[in-house]
């Protein structure tokens, strides 16, 4: 319990000590120590016997055990590429605060504190094991990342703050409204809604109001996973936002969302539900891949483009959870991988606009020639964000494939090959124009913060492709387990 509770009061603490710091050296020192702090903690939780404990309102199972390590991972990453971003891109503070302020050094300690909380409610969000803690804390990452979206403090980044304010605020009223109906489905009195209780009256529970609940939970978190179409927050605020921000909001931030369904899910398949859950899943998720290829074809930002991505697998792990067994065992690996892989593309993409200053596509050409190593990265990333062998990615993607011929779904098996063809053909049309061809402008050396973090996650992902480590695959099945059904 102790362990759990300083994964979440770690970041918190030294996100609150962040805003009253006026050393940039200090502050940066502290956010690079919480991070890998924070990372250590999450294995030893994620480990047994810990793994396997938990109280009425927080604790780790094989499901979030898999998402805690993974935000801890990515978190240490965006450090390290987000301590050289902001110092080589500051903010000047706003002229309205004198010298003796506070906030003299703002806007940086707004943006290392708003950081650290996120990971901290992201940490909340992963571990509780209460449907109202998990809905307080999946807000709470609203709040913390909105004035992260505004760090560049501009007219875009400002209107894209407040439609992702407004509009995630709209979907996890909604998800409220959805958690009030569970409660109305519960017969037994008192009415529990941790886990652990609602599991254990699943059998009583009313399927009427529950799968009225379910229908209010998917699209009020849906709407924060970004699913169509209920994703129109998403391009805005993962274009806008620093890349280290976009890189934890697309590979992190949208897994604390899909668990929130996820959760739901479970008390579904307990009840005996688990096919009205997942029909709803596989149909969203089919629009959402398809809506993000359409979109993807003629995009003229590439950070767009990469938060169009996005809508694309979150819709894929809709659907690899909707189908069940070896579909969500498939969609769990496929969370590790696209996270992994869209945090490295973000990581690039961040590099590409410090060097080019645009983010149109048409004006971009000769990635490689002029930065080197980001070029072999942006292809690379390309390949495996579009599920191309040997990555990650290009397993996962065939598993929840192979999901939907097993079970005899045709039609989604067609239409999900179609949508990822779409896909490929939109991103490579751009990918490769803006990576291969001709510069004016001179090869630049790319210093080690800008580049360790998405050439650390590359070969991690490709590792994934040739080698699944037996403890990850372990964690895997007991969490596509908890979802309904063996794995073959």
């Amino acid at each position: 319990m102790m362990l759990l509770l300083s994964i979440i009061l770690l970041p918190a603490v030294a996100g609150t000590a962040s805003y009253l710091i006026r050393s940039h050296r200090l502050r940066r020192t502290l956010w690079a120590i919480t991070a890998a702090t924070h990372l250590v903690l999450s294995l030893a939780a994620a480990m047994p016997p810990e793994a396997a404990t938990m109280s009425c309102w927080i604790g780790l199972d094989a499901l979030s055990a898999i998402f805690l390590v993974l935000t801890s991972l990515l978190f240490l990453g965006a450090t390290v590429y987000g301590v050289g971003y902001v110092a080589r891109e500051p903010i000047a503070p706003r002229p309205d605060f004198e010298d003796g302020s506070l906030f003299k050094n703002e806007p940086e300690s707004v943006f290392t504190g708003g950081i650290l909380l996120l990971l901290a409610t992201m940490s909340l969000a992963i571990i509780s094991r209460h449907l109202a803690l998990q809905w307080v804390a999946i807000e709470a990452t609203t709040l913390a990342s909105a004035p992260l979206i505004y760090y560049h403090r501009n007219r875009r980044s400002l209107e894209a703050a407040w439609k992702y304010l407004i509009l995630c605020s709209v979907g996890i009223a909604m998800a409220l409204l959805g958690i009030f109906f569970i409660r109305m489905a519960m017969q037994d009195v008192p009415r529990d809604l941790t886990l652990a209780a609602l599991l254990g009256q699943a059998s009583t529970l009313n399927h009427k109001w529950l799968s009225t609940a379910f229908i209010f939970i998917l699209v009020g978190y849906g709407t924060k996973m970004g699913l169509a179409p209920l994703h129109s927050w998403l391009p805005d605020a993962h274009s806008e936002a620093p890349s280290p921000v976009s890189a934890l909001l697309s590979g992190a931030l949208l897994n604390c969302a899909f668990l929130g369904i996820l959760r739901v899910q479970q008390v579904c398949t307990a009840a005996g539900m688990a096919a009205f859950g997942g029909d709803l899943l596989v149909l969203f998720g089919l629009l959402s891949v398809g809506l993000a290829g359409v979109f993807i074809l003629r995009q003229a930002d590439y950070k767009r483009m990469l938060a169009y991505s996005s809508v694309e697998h979150m819709g894929i792990l809709a659907i690899g959870v909707g189908l069940g067994g070896l579909g969500s065992f498939g969609a769990f690996l496929h969370a590790v991988n696209h996270s992994i892989v869209k945090a490295m593309l973000f990581f690039t993409a961040g590099n590409i606009l410090a060097r080019f200053h645009t983010k149109d596509t048409a004006r971009i050409q000769g990635v490689c020639s002029v930065l080197p190593i980001s070029g072999v990265l942006w292809i690379a990333g390309f390949l495996a964000i579009t599920g191309s062998p040997p990555f990650g990615t290009f397993i996962s993607e065939f598993t929840i494939l192979r999901a939907t011929v097993e079970q005899g779904r045709w039609i989604v098996a067609g239409l999900y090959s179609l949508f990822l063809l779409l896909v490929f053909v939109g991103m490579s049309t751009i990918v490769l124009r803006m990576a291969l061809g001709k510069s004016t402008r001179s090869r630049t050396h790319e210093s080690w913060t800008t580049v360790l973090s998405p050439v650390a996650f590359a070969l991690l992902a490709l590792l994934l492709g040739v080698y699944l480590p037996a403890p990850l695959a372990d964690k895997l099945h007991e969490a596509a387990q908890l979802l309904g059904g063996p794995v073959q």
